[in-house]
């Protein structure tokens, strides 16, 4: 029964997430008023909303207006009665399961919102990275506290400093705009310092400039042509240095994971002001989102990452779109990370003999 339950369960959070997906980027509650078919406005009843099947029995037309009614609807529906279904095979009923559930809702819910609108949400993003913190925290589930919380710093950081040198080869190395008081240039400040210093120092460097920042109204920063430059340097001077490769590695992750979430959580509360846009290889909510999928795979966030680079490319390619969310195949390789990280990570260590 439990497998049954677990889907049951889906269809019914997968109805739930089409409100969240169809609302939150307006800035509408999730919670009221009831919903409505978004062709004609009728309040739908009880028997037009059950998952799948209602969609089924209208033959994809809404009961009051005869117009099509997305398939999306009940694809999301069916998605996350799957996902919820192969949960359940993999943990019991309990408090693992239900943390389990959420974090695939959240996936699910940012995924489709991405390719809606390019953009994923704050309270999305955080609330699954705060829920793995927390729950790694208070239950040692599904990792070590400390784990997690380096797995967070150390996946944000390095897909920031991805972003960072993508975004200075889309500018053909001219510097950007820097963001007042904190923005990318402290990241690859914090990266820079922590690669030398240690976390951290490396942190402590960013954050003072950030309050400088603050305090002169002005960046106080290191300018980008100078720090992305500088960073691989230091990777490779380190053990002439007396530093340990990967230690200075793991230190520059961390510092700039810190700085890239702190940051991102500042602008949440204060948004930006409205400004022309510069053209950018990859926004900060994927950031974050990696952040989060590191809360609660650890290292295995990387490979989350390698899953949806791949999948993106190979899509991009097929449908040849030079344009596409991200969000979405993060989602994708976080899930088949979470549930077969460790086989697949073992198969390739096999295939290499190791």
């Amino acid at each position: 029964m439990w497998p049954l339950f677990a889907l049951l369960l889906g269809l019914a959070v997968g109805s739930f997430l089409n409100v969240v997906v169809h609302r939150l980027p307006r800035g509408e509650s999730v919670a009221y008023p009831p919903s409505r078919c978004p062709q004609c406005g009728h309040r739908l009843g009880p028997w037009d909303l059950v998952p799948v099947l209602s969609y089924l029995a209208l033959k994809g037309r809404c009961r009051y207006c005869a117009r099509p009614i997305s398939p999306r609807y009940p694809l999301v529906e069916a998605l996350t009665g799957g996902l919820f279904l192969l949960a359940s095979l993999f943990y019991p009923p309990g408090v693992e399961a239900l943390l389990v559930f959420l974090f695939l809702a959240f996936l699910v819910a940012l995924a489709f919102i991405d390719v809606d609108t390019f953009e994923l949400p704050d309270p999305l993003t955080y609330g699954l990275l705060f829920l793995g913190l927390l729950a790694s925290w208070a239950l040692a589930f599904p990792l070590p506290f400390r784990e997690s919380l380096d797995g967070s710093l150390m996946a944000a950081g390095g897909l920031a400093l991805v972003a960072g040198y993508g975004n200075l080869f889309l500018r053909r190395f001219r510097e950007a705009r820097a963001e007042v008081p904190v923005g990318p240039h402290q990241v690859h400040m914090a990266a820079l310092f922590g690669a030398l210093l240690g976390p951290g120092v490396g942190m402590a460097l960013a954050f003072l400039a950030w309050a400088l920042s603050a305090r002169t109204g002005r960046p106080v920063v290191l300018p980008d042509r100078l720090t992305l430059p500088l960073l691989p340097l230091a990777f490779l001077l380190a053990p002439a240095l007396g530093l340990d490769f990967l230690e200075s590695l793991k230190g520059s992750l961390l510092a700039a994971g810190g700085l890239a979430l702190a940051g991102g959580l500042y602008w949440a509360f204060r948004p930006l002001p409205e400004e022309e846009e510069e053209p950018v290889a990859m926004g900060y909510g994927d950031v974050k989102l990696l952040g989060a999928l590191g809360a609660w795979l650890g290292p295995y966030a990387f490979l989350a990452l390698f899953l949806g680079v791949f999948a993106g490319a190979l899509l991009g390619l097929l449908l040849r779109q030079r344009k596409l969310p991200f969000g979405p195949y993060l989602a994708l390789g976080g899930v088949v990370a979470f549930f077969f990280g460790e086989a697949l990570w073992g198969a390739y260590l096999r295939l290499l003999g190791v």
